[in-house]
């Protein structure tokens, strides 16, 4: 296998927009295309087809952390059309590759339909915001588009840290700096404790991955900057949970009360099959108003789910909401609907109880009955809703 066929794979992806490439031996390529698997008909891969396709597209560096770690990551630039994050790694003494495409165009906040509120956070002068979700729920897309907004709107220094470089930010109004862990700076934690003395106004950090990371970023955000971070959580109070619980125990006041003054903004986001082709993305808002602060402050983080139900107005929406109107919008199937919910059982009752009319909810309002606080509280009568 030649240079000649890693291009036409990487023509395909670009061309039939699918948004991974899977190279393992024992079959031939496969393509992620709006979410489903689909196999190339092209001969079967063989272990020398998989060496032959990583040789060709990884770095000299990389090939030896793949001998000395069994596994690598990087970023290349397929011409002027898409970039692509590659992980190499071995399994059962084979090599395997999954590329993700990385689209050249960077998609807008109004393209991706994202919370309007979230504007207006990343406007502000300092505070921590978070965008989560499981890994392929376009994190990055979101933050690169949040990225792009400041870019074209606000004379800011705007500092990433990554692993690796996904989407490449140019100089608009604002100054932008991408680090890459690995080449630029060794880990996370010291990119954003030097980036501290860079003058920044907003920092990027691309992982929330461990103790130290996590520490980095609230400080930074404390200290008079905007911070975006990702985590793979599904909730918004769920990502309170896990930031705490990665701290040791005689640590974890300090953190909350860190954590309650630091946060101003949870989006915690899906990605679903459209009934109509493509993709569809839906969101969890939570806004850090000084009432969920104390929740935080005071270890009452489940609480938070009928924060952000009794929170619209401020532009707050639980995730299942959404998936609610989605589905009514005959936007995405109830089967996908209900396997990305937080509460399955609940969007199940209340998508049946408006099948049979037994609710019906105003168009431009969102009020989930069912969502029930993990104390085991029932769920309140919902006002903006009209029980039959």
């Amino acid at each position: 296998m030649s240079t000649i066929l890693v291009d036409k794979l990487l023509e395909t992806v670009f061309v039939r927009g699918a948004s991974d490439l899977h190279i393992a031996v024992g079959q031939p390529p496969v393509l992620r295309l709006h979410g489903r698997l689909i196999k190339l008909e092209t001969k079967i891969l063989e272990p020398d087809d998989t060496v032959s396709l990583m040789k060709s597209i990884t770095p000299e560096r990389c090939q030896q952390e793949l001998q000395q770690a069994g596994s690598t990551d990087f970023g290349f630039a397929f011409g002027d059309k898409a970039r692509f994050r590659v992980s190499v790694f071995k399994q059962r003494g084979n090599t395997g590759m999954v590329l993700r495409q990385i689209p050249n165009k960077l998609m807008s906040m109004d393209d991706l339909h994202t919370p309007p509120v979230m504007k207006d956070l990343i406007m502000r002068p300092r505070g921590l915001v978070l965008v989560t979700g499981p890994t392929g729920s376009g994190k990055s897309t979101t933050l690169a588009a949040c990225i792009d907004y400041l870019n074209e709107n606000v004379d800011h220094h705007i500092i990433t840290i990554e692993d690796p470089i996904e989407f490449y930010h140019y100089h608009k109004k604002s100054t932008v700096n991408q680090r890459e862990v690995g080449v630029d700076v060794p880990t996370f934690a010291e990119a954003i404790r030097r980036a501290l003395r860079q003058d920044p106004d907003v920092i990027l950090v691309g992982e929330l991955r461990d103790l130290e990371t996590i520490e980095a970023a609230i400080t930074a955000a404390e200290t008079g900057h905007i911070v975006f971070g990702t985590l793979h959580t599904s909730s918004a109070a769920g990502t309170i949970n896990r930031i705490i619980d990665v701290f040791p125990t005689n640590q974890q006041d300090q953190i909350r009360t860190q954590l309650s003054t630091s946060i101003i903004g949870i989006l915690a986001q899906q990605l679903l099959p459209r009934i109509q082709g493509g993709r569809v993305a839906a969101y969890e808002m939570l806004v850090v108003t000084s009432a969920i602060a104390n929740l935080i402050r005071e270890n009452k983080t489940f609480r938070i789910t009928s924060s952000i139900q009794t929170g619209h107005k401020l532009g707050m929406q639980l995730l299942d909401d959404h998936l609610f109107n989605l589905w009514k919008e005959k936007t995405i199937t109830k089967e996908d609907a209900i396997t990305k919910s937080n509460l399955p059982d609940a969007l199940a009752a209340k998508m049946l109880r408006w099948e049979s009319g037994e609710v019906s909810i105003d168009d431009d309002e969102t009020g989930d009955t069912t969502a029930i606080e993990e104390n085991g509280d029932k769920p309140k009568r919902n006002p903006k809703i009209k029980y039959v």
